[in-house]
């Protein structure tokens, strides 16, 4: 790898000095060795290369001037990084005790010739590159480094399959050959086993199970989807009852229907903007739990009476995440084993902004006592770390109460896990979790958090400007987050947007959801059992409020988000009036100002008036305005009550009348059928169906639908009428198949 020595001193590079003169000779010598410098005599210049550089290799440091800042820096961004300490001809006194614990040595500069320093610096550079370089990928570049032939699959045998045809020659051409030639077959001995975990891929999962804090770990390949799969298959047998979240992914759905288990469901809360919150605690304790099963209609024919999982998504989707902890203690007064689905959560451990809110952060340490459950937890390392889609991990820590066999929890992932794994996929695992490594991991996702901050308090300052500015309409969006926060250290009280960066970005206090605070809109809510998660922002456009649902005039967020996509931005979720951002590792503070200024565009066009085809040309009927469409569509989303009727569907859970696995048994036996909206009351559906936003399962495979009046048949009957009046905007629902004229059908459990 060609990496990057830093010089930080007080000696400018153009300077007529016995050391200037040294230094330069000592550049090029080191240059010679295959490194490029970077020289700077200023201490802001320096730090800022340590900030950006991530091929930085070793540094040359002065301690003058601005040393200490450099230093500490230094440590706060690199893990063990060669730093050597630079003097004239001797090293510098009293110096403070972790100096010397960072540096590696002295270089004194007019005792040792500059090519014996090139030299020493060279090999301290390459030893740290080695050193960084997590087992498995290492395993993986020596084994490409030795250009042998391959005799196994797959096929394409290193990519020389491809260059026997024109279609082959252009794939070859445009993924390149490394990657093809490390597409190995599972029979490579040197690589280890992803099925038995030995060789560098045990050693893989063995260091990422470390650096995430777990007691074992296993790398999944196949999506997080399939390591929901994993646990629910195994840690629940046939008839035994599940808790479970209904603000589930629908891969839990398919472990329930896997497994045989009886699912109880736990309700989240639901606020007006149609986002959905935290399962309160008092619904998580062991009472309000034995109150759920005893008039629950799978209670009584189950294996047995007491639960033998729970499952809680952590965070949400909107960013929502539990103090783990707590939750475990309370779940685990009920179940065994408790599982965190944590899909978009897998940086948690990695800065003291989510301390106690991730699923290894349950510990012998935090939650001692007999009463602790086996934990698990999964994760989806690809969605905000940097890893290769579907590249997943499941993180375990067992407990007494619930002894885990690893060779029978391997079984299970046998079932799951492919024989034919794409090693680089494993690769950017083992590197995903290096990356996170040590002091690496706080910085990285510091970064992110910051970015974050600067965004939101950018939205909110210039929607404060455009109120202040008479001559323009008030409205901007929003963003959903406190309106104030309180200092901690001081107990004052501060407007969001004026509150220190440093506070925001380090006191959790900052974003946990106080019971009744209005902006939130959550009810039955304790203190500190929920955070917002700052990376996670869902920008609020107007027409909706967190207490009070759709209000009178508003602007609808589907159109607010086709007008992005022309713009090249493409968001991660649209809800009635909400927009999901995510600011992933990969944020840069160009890239959230061009949203912004995409905001302002939108509402100028609006305020303007403008024609549709103007703004959005090709997009929903003819002959209208930007305006006169946001009317059109907010007025039928308001007088069609959507907002009341599901937060109605969500709270009065439908009646269980089927196990998602006899549903399934049924779907495979052809004694199911596609059944219209009009005929759907009363029915069992055999499907899941899922409207996104807020994406919290509706209806769930055995599920009865309910009366033709109830609140379900209602809103599904507002939602058909307003997707067939705007084809253009029609809602993500799975589970529901449309017609050529709009209608809904959805599978049913034959009568």
């Amino acid at each position: 790898m060609e990496g990057t020595i830093l010089v930080a001193g007080d000696e400018r590079p153009d300077a007529d000095s016995a050391v200037a003169e040294q230094l330069r000779r000592l550049c090029t010598a080191m240059e010679e060795h295959g490194l490029r410098v970077r020289w700077t005599h200023r201490t802001t210049d320096a730090l800022a290369v340590i900030r950006s550089e991530s091929m930085l290799m070793g540094m040359l440091a002065g301690w003058d001037g601005g040393g200490e800042k450099v230093l500490d820096a230094v440590t706060k961004r690199f893990h063990r990084l060669p730093v050597f300490l630079m003097a004239a001809e001797q090293e510098p006194r009293d110096l403070p005790l972790w100096v010397y614990e960072v540096i590696q040595g002295y270089v004194l500069l007019l005792e040792d010739t500059p090519g014996f320093i090139a030299g020493r610096i060279a090999h301290a550079a390459e030893e740290y590159t080695e050193r960084i370089l997590p087992p498995f990928f290492e395993a993986l570049r020596k084994l490409e480094d030795r250009h042998r032939y391959s005799w196994h699959t797959p096929a394409h045998a290193g990519g020389v399959a491809f260059l026997k045809s024109a279609v082959g020659r252009a794939f070859f051409d445009y993924y390149g050959e490394r990657l093809l030639r490390t597409d190995l077959s599972i029979s490579v001995p040197e690589l280890g086993s992803p099925l038995d975990h030995t060789g560098p891929i045990g050693e893989a999962e063995r260091n990422a199970a470390r650096i995430f804090g777990a007691d074992r770990t296993f790398f999944v390949v196949n999506g997080n989807s399939t390591a929901n799969r994993i646990v629910g298959h195994h840690a629940i047998a046939r008839d035994e009852l599940a808790l479970v979240d209904r603000n589930c992914h629908k891969s839990i759905q398919h472990a329930l229907t896997i497994s045989g288990a009886r699912p109880v469901y736990l309700v989240p809360e639901r606020n007006g903007l149609g986002l959905a919150g935290p399962i309160p605690a008092g619904k998580l304790s062991a009472e309000a739990v034995r109150e759920r099963l005893a008039d629950h209609p799978f209670t009584a024919s189950a294996a047995t009476p007491e639960p033998a999982y729970a499952v809680v998504t952590n965070s949400t989707y909107d960013g929502l995440c539990y103090d783990t902890v707590r939750v475990a203690e309370l779940l685990g007064a009920s179940a065994p084993r408790v599982h965190f689905d944590e899909a978009w959560f897998a940086y948690g451990r990695f800065n003291p902004l989510y301390d106690r809110r991730y699923g290894m952060a349950v510990d012998e340490e935090s939650l001692p006592g007999p009463s602790r459950p086996t934990v698990f937890s999964t994760q989806s390392t690809h969605k905000l770390l940097a890893a290769l889609s579907q590249s997943s991990m499941l993180h375990v820590r067992p407990a007494p109460r619930a002894p885990l066999d690893y060779e029978r929890l391997n079984e299970t992932f046998l079932m799951h896990a492919s024989t034919s794994p794409l090693y680089p996929m494993i690769a950017s695992l083992d590197v995903a979790a290096a990356m996170m490594d040590g002091p690496s991991g706080p910085f990285l996702t510091g970064e992110a958090i910051v970015e974050a901050i600067r965004f939101r308090q950018a939205m909110v300052r210039l929607a404060g400007r455009i109120r202040e500015d008479t001559a323009r309409p008030d409205w901007f969006f929003g963003v959903w987050q406190p309106d104030e926060v309180t200092d901690p250290r001081t107990g004052r009280s501060l407007p969001f947007e004026n509150a220190d960066l440093e506070l925001l970005s380090t006191r959790p206090e900052c974003w946990t959801l106080a019971p009744g605070a209005a902006w939130h809109g959550f009810d039955d809510l304790d203190d500190g059992h929920c955070m917002l998660d700052p990376i996670k922002v869902t920008i609020t456009c107007p027409g909706a409020d967190a207490t009070g649902g759709t209000t009178e005039w508003g602007i609808p967020a589907k159109i607010v988000a086709a007008y992005l996509e022309r713009r090249g931005i493409v968001v991660e979720k649209i809800g009635d009036h909400t927009l999901l951002v995510l600011f992933s590792l990969g944020i840069t503070k160009g890239k959230w100002g061009t949203l912004i200024d995409a905001l302002i565009d939108f509402k100028s066009a609006y305020d303007a008036d403008l024609p549709l085809a103007e703004v959005l040309p090709d997009f929903g009927p003819s002959g209208i305005t930007l305006r006169a469409l946001c009317t059109q569509v907010h007025n039928k989303l308001r007088d069609a009550n959507l907002d009341d009727l599901l937060d109605q569907v969500f709270t009065d859970l439908p009646e269980p009348v089927l196990t998602p696995a006899a549903c399934y048994q049924a779907l495979i036996r052809s004694k199911t059928e596609r059944v219209p909206l009009r005929e759907l009351a009363n029915r069992t559906s055999a499907a899941i169906v899922v409207v996104t936003p807020p994406g919290i399962p509706m209806l769930m495979p055995g599920e009865s639908t309910g009366p033709d009046d109830g609140p379900l048949m209602s809103y599904l009957y507002a939602l058909e009428d307003f997707d067939r009046t705007f084809p253009y905007l029609a809602t993500d629902i799975h589970g529901a198949a449309r017609d050529e004229s709009g209608h809904y059908w959805i599978d049913c459990v034959t009568t």
